[in-house]
């Protein structure tokens, strides 16, 4: 076995804290290392590569859960099935992106119109009065 990388190591190169790695590994999401006769973690290289890839699906806004998903599908080629996925993700953004819109627009009057009270806003129609929204 190679040196490998000790948990701090790994956790400065990936730029996540030891108890991220502990919970991927969990979660499932990393592969539990083999260990040095120590007793100490000995982290394969590629497992900074794959820190950083899971990182950024997050920053995607992935979860853990679609991402070991995505981790799982890719792992087998299936290409496809990334850029579905990715694509339903751009839907949820879009529409989450509307309704931040929507958000922003109805906070917007509120500042301009003056409303001082939330049972009683004077506005007409009251922009406190938004759709009910899933």
């Amino acid at each position: 076995m190679s040196e490998g990388l000790r948990t701090g190591q790994l956790a400065e190169r990936a730029g996540v804290n030891t108890q991220t790695l502990r919970y991927y590994e969990r979660r499932g999401l990393l592969a539990r290392p083999p260990r040095r006769p120590s007793g100490q973690r000995a982290y394969p290289e590629d497992t900074v590569r794959r820190l950083r890839t899971i990182k950024a699906a997050q920053r995607l806004g992935f979860t853990l859960a679609e991402i070991a998903e995505l981790l799982r599908v890719t792992s087998h080629h299936r290409g496809g099935e990334l850029r579905a996925r990715a694509g339903a993700k751009l839907e949820e953004v879009e529409r989450r992106l509307a309704d931040l819109q929507a958000v922003r627009s109805a906070l917007r009057t509120v500042l301009a119109s003056g409303c001082d009270s939330l049972t009683e806003c004077t506005c007409d129609p009251s922009p406190l009065d938004l759709d009910d929204r899933p």
